[in-house]
This record gives C-alpha cells, structure tokens and sequence, in this order.
C-alpha cells in the first residue's frame, strides 16, 4: 500500500521489541539495558531525541516494517549504566530500507498519516466510546470493582482510534494490524468489532454470574 503522506525521508535508529506496538500521542517507558541500546540512547540524547520503535515479528523473525517514531521526554541514568526512558509516540513511518544493522539497526523511512477523511467521523468515534462504556460498565460488573475512563481519553476520532488501539492488551498483532490502516475510518470500524466482540462476551459471562449467584441464593 503506498503512503497517503510521504512528508520526509530520514534515516532513523530503530529499537525492535516483542509484543509492543506504539501509537502517535501515546507514552512508552522503556528500561534499557542491552548495551547496543544504550550505545543507541546515548547518541539519540544527542541529537533530536528521537527512534523509531518497531514490533519483532517473532514468526518471521525479523521486525515489522511499518512503526511509530518515539521522542524521550525523560531520562534516569542507572548506575551501572542501564537508562530508564519515558517517551511519547509521534509519527508513524515504514521502512523503506535498513542502511545499517550494528551496533543497532537504522533504517531509511518515511513517515505516513491517514488520508483525509470524505466523512463526518464523529458519529463513527461517538459509536466507539459508547461500546468502550458498555466494555467497562460490564468488566466493573464482573469483577465487583470500580473501572472508570480516564477524564483525559481523546475525543477527536484520530486521537481516539490510537487511544482505544493502544490499549488492547495481549493482541499485540491486531494492535499492529491497526497501526498499519492509513484511514480512521476504517481503524475505527475494526475497532467498532473488537469491542462489539467484546462486550457480546462480557454481556454473556455476566449473565452467566447472575444466574449462577440467582441459584445460589
């Protein structure tokens, strides 16, 4: 698929991880102790502060080719050298083609947005927070504790379709699926069926505990 936006070319470190996908807008800590990484960090703190994160494709044994840039807002030096990082994602890029692989890996990349959307989104993301509402009200049921949505969830539906994406847990493949669609609202929409998935199940489990607490009595 060719990028909707090719804004820049530049050549960027890369720090591949397992099972992590990071969006635009979203914090990543990281503790860094691979010694190739901290040679990596010590150069970037240099520089412009910036590395491009990309999921290790444990399959295929290589990274992905499509991530999302990382800028470090804070650092703690350790003293046996290790670095505690906290950084935020920006934007997203593709790996046009890796230019060096040690100590670390730098790739040429460039950097991809959604196209503009040809519809009004909101009722599409107004859709989507009203499932993610009806996932926590029933996950709260389940479990008999409080769960309630962070005041600082995003409501703008690009902003919002990274919030929701970001915060899928053990689906780290669909998570990167998500980072890869360059339409909002087509990235909301799947979203709109994992929730929808979601909830149908919860619903069930839940009435499954009523019935059961029911026979108990």
């Amino acid at each position: 698929m060719a990028s909707s936006s090719s804004i820049a070319v530049r050549e960027l470190p890369l720090f591949p991880l397992p099972e992590v996908v990071l969006f635009p807008g979203r914090p990543l800590p990281l503790h860094v102790f691979e010694f190739r990484y901290r040679i990596m960090m010590n150069t970037i703190l240099e520089s412009d502060r910036r590395f491009g994160v990309l999921m290790w494709d444990q399959v295929q044994g290589k990274p992905v080719s499509v991530g999302c840039c990382a800028e470090i807002i804070q650092f703690q030096r350790l003293p046996d050298d290790r670095m505690k990082i906290r950084t935020l994602g920006q934007q997203r890029f593709r790996v046009l083609e890796y230019v060096r692989e040690k100590p670390y890996k730098v790739g040429l990349v460039e950097w991809i947005e959604d196209t503009p959307p040809e519809q009004n989104l909101k009722p599409l993301a107004e859709g989507v927070s009203q499932l993610l509402q009806d996932v926590v009200r029933l996950s709260a049921k389940l479990t008999g504790e409080p769960i309630e949505l962070p005041d600082t969830m995003p409501q703008l539906p690009l902003e919002l379709s990274y919030w929701i994406a970001s915060n899928l847990y053990g689906v780290a493949e669909e998570q990167q699926a998500l980072l890869e669609i360059q339409d909002t609202a087509a990235r909301l929409e799947r979203e709109v069926e994992i929730l929808t998935s979601t909830r149908n199940h919860l619903a069930a489990r839940t009435v499954l505990k009523d019935t059961l607490n029911d026979t108990l009595q």
